[in-house]
């Protein structure tokens, strides 16, 4: 049997070309007029985002991507370690596939990269959206994008997308492993924290028409719930949890990064963090399983705005557990997922 020419995309979330207050507000144009992300009409979404998230939150943003950049040299972590990762994919695979990276947001954009590899003539393509759970928002955004890109090619090859990969062991061991130089005994709580998404997000998954909450996420993955990023990300703490030995009191998942008055997933991160410091707990790790890359939301979010929060309520120290980033392990699990596809 003859291998298939294999042309593999690695997608992330994006980032702004610079800190610069244009850049952000063009970057933020794109991610939340995205109807996956914001799911409102059309015309209302328009307005919303031009005309009041972007040229409000676009100068208060840049301020932080500015101490991003700055903690990056120069440079967004994301897109850096998302480089990194791709050249080692593309040592480790030893010719078997072709490996480019893309963002959903920003650049390298997905219509030039897909264009680059159009040119390729590959027999097959696999989009590797870099998220650990689906999410409408995320993994089903870059489906989309990528569905519509390619449906205007007159020749339309092979096409798989590469699906949730929370429940993966070589995943879960990569994750193990950047615990090593912790205790994770000596913290008083442990916290997984990750972003959050609205609760219509996950109450749109069920075909049943009743809600998440009725749906049992807290507790176990069915053949309903398999696709709620809620029940995912409970899951995914499971895992973890006993992989590392820890007891059902030593800690518990929360939600990040909320956005506007809608009801999102709860229970919230920063207000978990801020009553921990407040019942006396002096120290807490955190991790953050939905990023395999550290970004703005684990670098500034996490270590700076959960940590401010919890020493202003009587706690003394908040570590958080670097993402996998561009390790070596992380590029061989990458390898590995991508080999099962092919």
């Amino acid at each position: 049997m003859s291998i298939k020419k294999t042309g593999v995309l690695l997608v992330n979330l994006g980032t702004p070309d610079s800190p610069k207050v244009s850049d952000v507000k063009k970057y933020l144009r794109e991610f939340l007029n995205d109807g996956r992300v914001i799911d409102i009409n059309a015309v209302g979404r328009k307005l919303l985002v031009n005309g009041i998230i972007a040229p409000t939150r676009g100068p208060k943003s840049a301020k932080e991507y500015k101490k991003l950049f700055k903690i990056g040299e120069g440079s967004s972590p994301l897109l850096t370690y998302g480089i990194n990762l791709t050249e080692k994919v593309k040592k480790m695979s030893h010719n078997q596939f072709d490996t480019y990276l893309a963002m959903r947001y920003g650049n390298p954009s997905m219509e030039k990269v897909l264009g680059e590899m159009r040119l390729k003539n590959y027999d097959q393509i696999i989009i590797f959206p870099l998220y650990p759970q689906y999410a409408s928002a995320t993994t089903g955004s870059i489906s989309e994008k990528a569905f519509k890109i390619i449906s205007k090619w007159w020749v339309i090859p092979e096409i798989k997308i590469m699906g949730q990969f929370y429940d993966d062991y070589r995943y879960l061991e990569c994750v193990k492993s950047r615990t090593l130089k912790f205790d994770l005994q000596s913290y008083d709580q442990i916290l997984f924290s990750y972003h959050g998404i609205p609760e219509r997000h996950v109450d749109k998954v069920y075909l049943d028409g009743k809600p998440c909450k009725d749906h049992d996420c807290d507790t176990e993955i069915n053949d309903s719930n398999k696709h709620c990023y809620k029940a995912t990300c409970f899951a995914t703490t499971r895992h973890l949890a006993k992989i590392l030995n820890l007891k059902e009191d030593q800690h518990r998942t929360t939600f990040q990064s909320r956005l506007g008055r809608d009801p999102w997933l709860t229970p919230y991160t920063d207000k978990t963090v801020e009553k921990l410091g407040k019942d006396g707990m002096k120290k807490i790790l955190v991790f953050s399983p939905a990023f395999v890359a550290d970004c703005l939301e684990t670098i500034l979010e996490i270590c700076e705005e959960n940590q401010e929060i919890f020493v202003e309520n009587g706690g003394e120290k908040l570590d958080l557990v670097p993402s996998l980033n561009d390790g070596e392990d992380w590029a061989k699990c990458v390898v590995k997922m991508i080999q099962d596809y092919i």
